[in-house]
């Protein structure tokens, strides 16, 4: 399979249709249920997927930030953002 660009959400609902012969419509609950259920966990505190990676919330701080084409400064407001780490396993299975 070659994967041009970025993936998307309908990618993912179209291969998984493909392999599994459920619907579109059924494949797309699917994967609509397994986001909210990510968000759910990785809002509780943080979310730890054995043999994949843990989702985890980081807090970002208020920063100085730059529009490259003008050069014009302003300021980055204080956030909240998911971090991934890919387990062990997975980093080893992609370095084969």
């Amino acid at each position: 399979m070659v994967i041009k660009g970025n993936l998307k959400k309908t990618d993912l609902i179209k291969n998984l249709s493909k392999k599994t012969g459920y619907s579109d419509l059924f494949s797309k609950k699917l994967i609509n249920d397994l986001v909210k259920i990510i968000i759910l966990y990785t809002k509780l505190n943080k979310l730890i997927i054995k043999g994949i990676g843990t989702f985890k919330i980081i807090d970002k701080k208020e920063r100085l930030g730059r529009n490259p084409k003008t050069g014009e400064q302003f300021i980055i407001t204080a956030r909240k953002s998911i971090k991934f780490i890919a387990s062990k396993k997975l980093t080893n299975y992609l370095n084969k």
